[in-house]
């Protein structure tokens, strides 16, 4: 049976924005002129191969469906009324690949590429005698990043959290831009008192503090419906559509809180462009407003939309992490370097020191935020058409 959660159709709506620009690059035009800009550049390249890796597996994290339970005799149970009964937990097609990594537990803490465990405990020796020691592991010498306090690998937890970054980032950016490019040229075009209205809306939105309304907001909403793990029947929609979904939630309100200032940005930039010589000339020559703002306007802002959409992405991501570590992030089932975070916090403050949750987190957030910001400056100076060259 096939689980589709609401942050899953952010996920596919990033694949096809991805397969659209790559069938606008193979097309002669402004984009396949930035493309070949940004491909003379090996670090670009570099950065744009990993962000699509990081991509891949995102994907394979948001591609879920229960199995059917089985009998002990592995025949398939069916419910009173002839229904196939199917386990509440969904596995991703990344669950599946890496059953391994998610299987493959321990009790509790091991040092990366360990063969026993990190603390003590009572065990018989092989010399008959008892006392306190270390014991070997059940998968010696093949958790990479060790396990965590519950025996989890941390490179499997690392690898989920992926998902989880890529949609708070992209998710949230998603909400982000068409509030800011709609708003903001349309206060920039236009002035007056559509001006004035708009100056107030975000004037105001930004003058309250964002992790105020972020945690009302999550605690009246975020604490319902899917909060990771287990799929509750009652939170589902046609049977396999889960509505309500706590990272959605936190996407939305980290959307609503963060256009305002890319809003403030493109309303100068508009101020600016409108009293440009080719905007005047198109108005002597009967243009109407419209299609100067479709064709002349907005074209002429998407540089700074795009740069502003990385840094944002990058800033999103690192406040997940806080969100997460304060408690109002993402659930604690669901896998994500805040939550990694929060949970290194106590174990950096026992003897012996537990580094390595902190230590897995930190590179995967670091891999994934230093190529998008390469990348997006590469993209910025292809996409800018006062830096474009021949």
């Amino acid at each position: 049976m096939p689980v589709v959660l609401s942050t899953d159709l952010i996920m596919y709506l990033l694949v096809l924005m991805v397969v659209y620009m790559a069938v606008l690059v193979r097309r002669d035009g402004y984009i396949k002129d930035a493309w070949r800009t940004i491909r003379s550049r090996k670090l670009a390249m570099i950065s744009l191969l990993i962000l699509l890796t990081f991509g891949a597996i995102a994907l394979a994290d948001s591609i879920r469906w229960r199995d059917a339970v089985t009998d002990e005799d592995g025949s398939i149970s069916h419910a009173t009324d002839g229904s196939v009964i199917y386990d509440m937990r969904p596995l991703t097609l990344l669950d599946r690949a890496l059953s391994e990594l998610r299987t493959n537990t321990e009790k509790t803490f091991s040092a990366p590429l360990a063969t026993h465990q990190f603390t003590k405990e009572m065990m018989t020796r092989a010399d008959g005698s008892t006392g306190r020691d270390y014991p070997p592991l059940k998968y010696p010498g093949t958790h990479l990043l060790g396990t965590g306090k519950v025996g989890n690998d941390v490179l499997f937890t690392a690898l989920k959290s992926i998902r989880t970054g890529i949609i708070i980032g992209a998710g949230t950016t998603i909400i982000i831009i068409p509030f800011a490019i709609f708003f903001g040229v349309m206060a920039g075009f236009y002035g007056g008192l559509i001006d004035d209205a708009i100056q107030y809306i975000y004037t105001t939105l930004s003058s309250i503090p964002d992790i105020l309304l972020i945690v009302a907001f999550m605690l009246l909403f975020g604490n319902k419906g899917f909060q990771g793990g287990l799929v509750n029947q009652a939170d589902t929609l046609l049977n396999f559509f889960v509505l309500n979904d706590r990272l959605f939630w936190l996407c939305f309100i980290m959307g609503i809180t963060s256009w305002t200032g890319l809003c403030r940005l493109l309303r100068g930039e508009t101020l600016k462009l409108r009293e440009m010589e080719y905007i005047q000339a198109s108005k002597a020559f009967g243009v109407s407003k419209s299609r100067l703002i479709v064709r002349h306007i907005v074209p002429n802002v998407m540089h700074l939309v795009l740069i502003t959409m990385v840094l944002q992405f990058s800033g999103l991501v690192l406040a997940e992490a806080v969100l997460s570590y304060i408690g109002i992030g993402v659930g604690v089932e669901i896998a994500s370097w805040g939550n990694m975070i929060n949970t290194a916090r106590m174990e950096l403050s026992r003897e012996p020191v537990v580094w390595w949750n902190l230590l897995g987190a930190f590179i995967f957030m670091f891999a994934l935020v230093l190529p998008a910001n390469i990348f997006g400056d590469a993209a910025r100076d292809a996409l800018d058409p006062k830096l474009r060259t021949k």
